[in-house]
């Protein structure tokens, strides 16, 4: 279907011309983050700059539900079309939330949906960082979480005693081969198979090692392959990339002084442990899909909430161009908004989900380099990132950096846009 009209903020004057930004896809989502992104959107953006090149839609569950996950399909495929994704925090409905919002049925997590539709080969999670503020780790870490395979597509039932057979069978005819065949004598089991697909490995690990190179951040790839050996196979896949392409930049720039002059190693349950200690940051680390789930949560802890981490999925298109969706790493915060329904006062910081913004209008831009606002609309982001750090070193921030005296969720946003307008002459 056609994506519906665009907000209305796309559209506000400012009386001066504004900046063009290019073509993009802007998903929304519901409950508290919605509605500070609309404010977003009105107070910041809006005034300055024409996003109506921008494809809206909206997967809030009522829109899911209304039109049988017709919308996400056609996010999918316009992602696919433009590259370039802002995505908002959404809900995956319980039993509970269906009940109450009345929908069909409950749906599905839209990820899998993205990650199979834009050929997802990671889901980029990096700390943000505030000049003039510490929050947790000193310099930025940088994480790669292979956006495919493992338990997340499993297959699984419970079942009594008897007998499992896994069966692989060739796809040029060959003779089938047996897996793993398993005698069952529980009352109760758990039967579980998944796969971890490794050709876009190689891709993961260039976009890690550039990364890491451009944050001058130390590469350590994590898995558990002394127990799960069939791991192995992630860990020689990017050591054959970073020796053949990478070993000599990064022995330049003395990102392997450390470590050998090699790139390392990390068992999982190492790695959960160096999280904790290695609080100066200046390290990237890539695992597996659950793994990568698991420790950049820890990550997010140490870096004082999942407010202050990205979330990136990238992936691949036909042509060889990445498909980048750029979103927060927390959810709707359905408690906030319960309480500013009430019309009691709200404090939320909007940092990470404009930062997400930030990455999903500067990838659009270096997607459409000839588009003629490009460079403009680049500074224009940048502009939004460094009003936003100039009013947390002032105190003049949400109160989960600034204490009891920071401003409302309202306020802060209004002074960010006061800023926004001495700047750029409203």
């Amino acid at each position: 279907g056609a994506p519906p009209d665009p907000p209305a903020s796309a559209a506000a004057s400012s009386g001066g011309t504004k900046l063009v930004a290019a073509p993009m896809v802007y998903i929304k989502g519901e409950e508290m983050t919605e509605y500070v992104m609309k404010l977003v959107l009105e107070r910041w953006v809006g005034p300055y700059v024409d996003t109506s090149s921008w494809e809206h839609y909206d997967l809030s569950c009522k829109a899911r539900d209304d039109s049988e996950d017709g919308v996400l399909r056609d996010a999918v495929t316009a992602g696919a079309r433009l590259k370039a994704i802002f995505k908002e925090p959404t809900i995956t409905p319980t039993e509970v939330q269906k009940a109450r919002l009345g929908l069909k049925k409950a749906w599905g997590s839209p990820n899998g949906a993205m990650r199979r539709g834009w050929n997802g080969v990671t889901i980029s999670r990096d700390t943000i960082h505030i000049d003039g503020l510490e929050l947790g780790f000193k310099r930025p870490v940088l994480f790669e979480r292979h956006a495919v395979g493992g338990e997340y597509s499993a297959g699984h039932g419970t079942f009594g005693p008897g007998k499992v057979t896994t069966t692989f069978t060739p796809a040029d005819g060959s003779a089938p081969v047996t897996v793993v065949e398993t005698e069952l004598k529980d009352a109760s089991n758990a039967v579980v198979t998944y796969h971890n697909p490794y050709d876009n490995v190689p891709e993961l690990g260039r976009i890690f090692f550039e990364r890491c190179l451009l944050h001058e951040c130390v590469p350590y790839v994590v898995t558990k392959k002394t127990v799960f050996k069939w791991q192995e196979t992630f860990w020689t896949k990017m050591k054959e990339v970073f020796d053949a392409e990478f070993k000599g930049r990064f022995a330049k720039a003395g990102l392997l002084d450390g470590t050998g002059g090699e790139l390392q190693h990390l068992i999982s349950d190492a790695a959960t442990m160096q999280i904790v200690k290695w609080t100066d940051g200046g390290f990237g680390m890539a695992a597996h899909n659950y793994d990568g789930d698991m420790l950049t949560d820890e990550v997010a802890q140490v870096h004082k909430s999942p407010g202050f981490i990205t979330s990136n999925l990238v992936g691949k298109a036909a042509d060889g161009s990445l498909i980048k969706e750029f979103e927060a790493s927390h959810g709707t915060a359905a408690d906030m908004d319960e309480a500013r329904m009430r019309g009691d006062e709200t404090s939320f910081n909007p940092l990470g989900m404009v930062e997400a913004l930030i990455g999903a209008m500067q990838h659009a831009a270096a997607l459409n380099p000839a588009h003629e606002d490009a460079d403009k609309v680049v500074t224009f982001t940048n502009d939004m990132r460094r009003v936003m750090h100039k009013l947390f070193r002032e105190g003049k921030g949400t109160r989960d950096l600034c204490g009891p005296t920071g401003l409302t969720t309202e306020a802060f946003i209004d002074a960010a846009a006061a800023e926004l307008d001495a700047t750029y002459g409203k």
